[in-house]
């Protein structure tokens, strides 16, 4: 069985506003690549993701962008370990004016170490979820501090 997830959450925003919080490289790392983010979101560009609690920048290579409603990318989620997994990021705008964001990711190997891999992915999309909740609800960083 090959490891595979998905995550999910409401942000009390417009689809716009969260959509653009994903893909501007300032908007991004004010709660997420808090290590810097080289370049805006494009299908076809390859931009790196800096994390300030690892060493090194996580290349990111952007495969679709469909404007405020999905994102599909491939990373190496940890560095130099040969596995690129795929990750498909969708914004649902909700009646009530929220944005329902889920967030899906596969790739590794059906082994021990690729599904512990897949779980440390999951704990930290669920916390991206969080933090850009935090941030554009109330701009608070929710990872300053967290992870040092």
């Amino acid at each position: 069985m090959e490891p595979k997830f998905t995550v999910a959450g409401r942000i009390s925003k417009p689809v716009e506003e969260v959509f653009k919080a994903v893909v501007e490289p300032g908007q991004l790392t004010q709660y997420f690549a808090t290590g810097g983010a080289s370049g805006r979101l494009e299908a076809g560009v390859e931009v790196a993701w800096n994390f300030h609690e690892s060493t090194g920048a996580c290349p990111v290579l952007v495969q679709e962008v469909v404007p405020n409603r999905k994102i599909v990318l491939q990373w190496e989620p940890e560095k130099d370990s040969a596995t690129w997994t795929t990750v498909t990021m969708e914004f649902q705008p909700l009646d009530d004016g929220r944005t329902l964001v889920r967030i899906t990711e596969f790739g590794w190997p059906s082994t021990p170490d690729g599904l512990s891999s897949s779980f440390v992915n999951c704990e930290g999309w669920t916390g991206m979820i969080c933090a850009m909740k935090a941030w554009l609800e109330h701009g608070i960083n929710l990872r300053e501090g967290f992870y040092k």
